[in-house]
């Protein structure tokens, strides 16, 4: 698939059917999902995947109803930030601090690198002709999420990514469809900022 395509092409989708995500599609997307960028290529994200009988104890610790239609994903990925990485690789010699002051970092690029692995992800599993939902872990249910799975404290889930094949239409009356885009004149700016 060509990709403009694949940027085209990708959107939210929130029913799956019951097929399996073939095992060389999710290589695949794993593979993909460690080539964005990573500051001073610290490499702080690291990525739970869950599928069958891990699913069921994944939904209820997410606080996502069975009824929900996305529990119907036949696998789960969570992107998991380590900011521990980035704060230990400007730490050393090569990068001319001398500790992990976080001080340092005016935006935290362990949470924004991780997202743009999620953003591979999402990008992969449309040129393998699937579906995928981005969705968040509410914070109250990320202690229960953690202790659930062995996740360690210093590792954050930025969201999940729920995927599988999928089992629903284009939506009639769908943000994107009720919503027009904002046009690039209102949210590109050259040289300066202008309203």
């Amino acid at each position: 698939m060509e990709f403009q395509d694949v940027v085209r092409r990708r959107r939210m989708v929130r029913r799956f059917t019951t097929e399996p995500v073939a095992e060389e599609s999710l290589a695949r997307i794993l593979h993909n999902s460690q080539r964005g960028p990573s500051a001073g290529f610290s490499q702080g994200q690291e990525f739970l995947v869950l599928h069958g009988a891990e699913l069921p104890r994944f939904w209820e610790v997410a606080g996502q109803p069975a009824t929900d239609p996305i529990t119907t994903a036949p696998l789960v990925i969570v992107p998991l930030s380590v900011k521990d990485a980035y704060l230990d690789r400007y730490a050393r010699p090569d990068k001319g601090w001398t500790d992990r002051d976080e001080a340092r970092w005016p935006v935290p690029f362990w949470h924004i690198d991780t997202g743009m692995a999620a953003l591979l992800i999402l990008q992969t599993v449309v040129d393998e002709g699937l579906g995928a939902l981005y969705f968040g872990i509410a914070p109250d249910h990320e202690a229960a999420f953690k202790t659930e799975f062995g996740v360690p404290e210093s590792h954050a889930p930025i969201g999940a990514i729920a995927i599988g094949h999928s089992d629903e239409p284009q939506q009639e009356g769908s943000s994107a469809q009720r919503l027009a885009r904002r046009a690039a004149t209102d949210v590109v700016h050259y040289g300066r900022f202008t309203r």
